[in-house]
């Protein structure tokens, strides 16, 4: 399997928010990068879905 070449990208977000991901993600028993990367697929896969209806 090829390996997905990745760059930073910088947000900013309230505070509040970045303490429940960072939360939601040991949750989830992924790294932060890694949860943030599978929720955002996981939304425009689920938004795109909903506009092609």
């Amino acid at each position: 399997m090829a390996e997905v070449t990745k760059r930073q990208f910088n947000v900013y977000l309230p505070n509040d928010l970045i303490k429940r991901v960072k939360h939601a993600s040991v949750d989830a028993d992924e790294s932060l990068s890694s949860f943030v990367e599978r929720v955002l697929e996981e939304y425009l896969l689920r938004t795109s879905e909903e506009r092609e209806r």
